[in-house]
C-alpha cells in the first residue's frame, strides 16, 4: 500500500512495486485518478479527511508513506501539518489495527520533534509517533535535498539544488549525509529495505540511503 504515489518519490516507488515479483497486489490511496493502469494495481480515490470511508481497505503486508508537502504549497502551517503528520498518523493507526507488518516512511534529514523549525519539528513528531507503534518493522528514511523532476516548481529548492550540486565535492566524511540525493535512489532504498524484513525501529540518514539505493 502507498500514500503519496503521485509524488516525486512515490511515483518511482510505485513503478518499482508494480514491476517486481515480490508483490502480487499494489494498493494506492489518492485524491484523484492518477491515470495509471496495471493488472496488479488497485487504486482507491478517497477523501483523506474521512478515514471511516476507507479504513477497511488498509490491509496488506507493507505500507509505504511518501506523502508530503511544503508550508507554502499547503497554504498554512495547519494545512501542512495535516498532510505531513495527521494523514501518516491516521493511516499508521488503521494499518496497525489491521496487523500490517511493515511501515516505511520518507521523512527529512534533521527531523526532530524538539526542533525550532516547524517543518523539521513536524517530521520529528511523526517519527516519534511511529516509534511508539507496535508494527513488526518501522523504517524511517531521512533524505537530504531531493533531486528529480517535480510536477510543481519550487524556486527555493531549485536554487538550493543548484548551489549544492556545484559544491557537492565538499560533502565528504561527516558531511556526506548532506549531499543532495536523487529521488530515484530513495525509492530504490525503500523497496530494498522492505524486502529485508528487519524487525524493530530504524532510521536511515541520507548517506545510508545512498548506499542502499545505489546497490
Amino acid at each position: 500500500m502507498i500514500i503519496g504515489s503521485t509524488g516525486l518519490i512515490g511515483a518511482q516507488l510505485l513503478q518499482l512495486l508494480l514491476g517486481s515479483q515480490e508483490y502480487e497486489k499494489v494498493i494506492t490511496f489518492v485524491k484523484r485518478d492518477a491515470g495509471i493502469k496495471h493488472p496488479k494495481l488497485i487504486q482507491y480515490i478517497i477523501d483523506f479527511d474521512k478515514p471511516e470511508t476507507y479504513q477497511d481497505f488498509v490491509k496488506g503486508d507493507d505500507f509505504f508513506c511518501t506523502i508530503g508537502t511544503t508550508i507554502k504549497k499547503a497554504g498554512s502551517k495547519l494545512a501542512f501539518k495535516k498532510v505531513d503528520f495527521e494523514y501518516p498518523k491516521q493511516f499508521a493507526t488503521i494499518a496497525l489495527h489491521h496487523k500490517v507488518k511493515q511501515f516505511l516512511i520518507v521523512s527529512s534529514l534533521g527531523a526532530d520533534a524538539n526542533a525550532a523549525n516547524f517543518y523539521l519539528k513536524t517530521k520529528g513528531e511523526i517519527e516519534a509517533f511511529l516509534k511508539q507503534c507496535t508494527f513488526e518493522s518501522v523504517t524511517v528514511l531521512q533524505p537530504s535535498l531531493l533531486l528529480g523532476n517535480r510536477t510543481e516548481f519550487r524556486l527555493g529548492e531549485k536554487i538550493g539544488t543548484f548551489f549544492m550540486k556545484m559544491t557537492s565535492f565538499l560533502f565528504v566524511g561527516s558531511l556526506k549525509k548532506y549531499k543532495p540525493i536523487e529521488s530515484e535512489t530513495v525509492a530504490k532504498a525503500l523497496f530494498t529495505i522492505a524486502q529485508n524484513n528487519r524487525k524493530g525501529f530504524q532510521i536511515n540518514e541520507s548517506d545510508a540511503i545512498q548506499k542502499i539505493g545505489n546497490n
